[in-house]
């Protein structure tokens, strides 16, 4: 599948998808990726069960938000509808509180395909979301479609995980675990997306975007603004400024190590000098460190993580703008970064091609 094949799909995703209006007193959460299986060992949201559970109950259930599932919640390809249920009441009660109040939103994505031939599933399934703010769009959709091996291969990978790796242990590759094609994936729906004039929200890599930014380049990029501001600094700011700078060049190296064949520059997206911020990605509920999610409260756009009793990566402590615990419990939540939906839009059109061109009405 070519990108001209891609951008005509990406279209008609659109196009098809279920839209609303988000006005300046809206909020929302988008969440992907949980992968719920059966509660045991081979789980990968139970590590993390406690933060999901608490946070949608204590946070986000309370202040109204519209909680949207952005696919891959329950992984079909490793357990059965039944298994992934009944491991899973307390969850999928919280969910039925968000769909009694109107503000549940479920994506389907590539592991959770499968519920499109059951008849008993209880919330309304759709392959995307349009959202329009000032009549301009903002899309919510998993992912997958951009995924080459997966427009083509879907149903085989499926039968090959639950029939052959599943009995022999064999771990379960996905693009998450593929740098190169994470890359790829996200290239085609930046490019897709800026040629639309259009803010996507997706999942699937299991990678935080944000403004078309991994985390490495606004690591880098803040180690950069660091650095212009020590010549002017006090002792004791030079002295913070060198600690701050040595956490973050650690965790770069960590990451230069893990994806040591990648580039992983995000404004090598497209072949402009100036990355466009039409790419936004809220990560997974699997982490190891917590769970990543982004927000969109009162005109606002963010990234933000969650953390349980081991607590954050310090440089995430040392990044965040915004920290809240919830009272009586272990977990927390940080925003990573945070900027205003119209400034979004105006350097979409100030920065990307002409908007008589591609925005999209």
């Amino acid at each position: 599948m070519n990108f001209r094949e891609f951008l005509t799909s990406f279209r008609h995703l659109l196009e098809e998808s279920p839209k609303e209006t988000v006005g300046p007193e809206s909020r929302y959460v988008f969440l992907s990726d949980l992968h719920l299986g059966d509660g045991g060992r081979k789980d990968d949201l139970a590590p993390n069960r406690g933060i999901v559970q608490n946070a949608l109950a204590k946070w986000y259930l309370p202040k109204g938000h519209s909680l949207v599932l952005n696919g891959d919640i329950e992984d079909l390809s490793k357990f059965r509808y039944r298994e992934v249920r009944e491991a899973w009441k307390g969850l999928y009660g919280l969910f039925d509180e968000f769909d009694d109040a109107g503000k549940l939103r479920r994506i389907l994505g590539n592991h959770d395909l499968a519920l499109l031939a059951r008849d008993d599933y209880p919330y309304e399934l759709s392959h995307g979301l349009a959202l329009d703010w000032k009549g301009r769009t903002l899309f919510a959709f998993h992912g997958h479609q951009a995924s080459r091996f997966f427009m083509e291969f879907d149903y085989l990978s499926e039968f090959i995980v639950r029939y052959l790796a599943k009995p022999l242990s064999i771990r379960n590759t996905s693009i998450s675990g593929d740098s190169r094609r994470r890359f790829r994936t996200e290239r085609r729906i930046y490019r897709a997306s800026r040629r639309l004039g259009l803010v996507s929200i997706a999942g699937h890599t299991h990678r935080p975007l944000f403004e078309s930014l991994s985390k490495y380049d606004s690591l880098r990029w803040a180690i950069e603004e660091l650095v212009r501001t020590w010549p002017g600094s006090d002792a004791g700011g030079k002295a913070r400024i060198d600690a701050i700078i040595a956490v973050y060049r650690m965790e770069l190296g960590r990451m230069r190590k893990r994806d040591k064949d990648l580039r992983l520059s995000g404004s090598l997206y497209d072949d402009g000098d100036i990355v466009v911020p039409s790419l936004f990605n809220s990560g997974c509920a699997t982490g190891r460190h917590g769970v990543t999610a982004i927000e969109i409260e009162s005109g606002t756009i963010a990234l933000v993580q969650w953390t349980g009793a081991k607590g954050p990566r310090e440089y995430v402590n040392l990044e965040s703008l915004e920290h809240a615990e919830i009272p009586a419990t272990p977990y927390s939540r940080h925003v990573i970064r945070r900027t205003s939906l119209d400034e979004v839009f105006a350097r979409i059109d100030l920065l990307g091609p002409p908007p008589a061109k591609n925005r999209v009405y």
